[in-house]
């Protein structure tokens, strides 16, 4: 992969059903690839900014909307004295049991929906960045965004990065990544990527190309 950032043409595929403003484009990419520092740079060039992880907490923090469904769910275990999630208690659970998943991802998945199409709604840039670390497992990201835009990087600097900002092991952060759809995968549908193997200067000039670019579909979407 080479040093910027690669784009196909035209939004490719895109729902003609989506709303023109915002022009929505859905940022994915693994584990430690650099979704949070793309995503830093694209709201400080003026674009929104909708973070599902950022939803996902929310909801799961002290008297969020998540809690009592989760407690009646799997009980006062996973939620902690202070009335917020367990965490790193339901990851294991849910690592282990894919019926867990699913009664979870049943819970948030409507929650986290109908927060972060509030937001889109309420952007008021020409376009917006929905960011979601598990977007194409999702299944139904055309019809979500215009455009996919995926941060890549080398799985053996996934696994550094991951473990130096988590203060996990390397094998947990395999084990993540193994829950997760292949790199290859991952770049199949993308329509933008991002190569982020280098510092920080490298990933703001992709960026910032990118950023143009979404300027110029968003105005001629309309």
């Amino acid at each position: 992969m080479n040093s910027s950032a690669h784009s196909r043409a035209d939004g490719r595929g895109a729902d003609q059903t989506m709303p023109s403003i915002p022009y929505i484009v859905g940022l994915t990419g693994g584990i430690g690839s650099g979704k949070s520092a793309a995503a830093q740079v694209f709201e400080e060039l003026g674009a929104a900014v909708i973070d599902t992880d950022a939803i996902a907490h929310a909801l799961t923090a002290p008297g969020g909307p998540a809690i009592e469904p989760i407690r009646a769910a799997f009980g006062a275990d996973y939620i902690s004295a202070e009335g917020a999630l367990e965490r790193s208690r339901m990851r294991e659970r849910v690592f282990a049991d894919a019926d867990s998943k699913r009664r979870l991802e049943g819970i948030l998945h409507p929650l986290i929906g109908e927060r972060s199409a509030a937001q889109v709604r309420a952007a008021r840039s020409a376009y917006a960045i929905l960011m979601v670390p598990l977007l194409i497992e999702s299944g139904n990201y055309r019809a979500r965004c215009r455009r996919i835009l995926v941060v890549d990087c080398p799985e053996e600097l996934q696994v550094a990065r991951a473990a130096a900002r988590s203060g996990i092991s390397a094998a947990q952060v395999r084990a993540i990544m193994a829950t997760q759809v292949t790199r290859a995968a991952r770049l199949a549908p993308a329509d933008d990527v991002i190569d982020n193997s280098g510092d920080l200067a490298h990933l703001r000039r992709q960026v910032e190309a990118l950023h143009a670019r979404y300027l110029q579909l968003a105005a001629a979407a309309g």
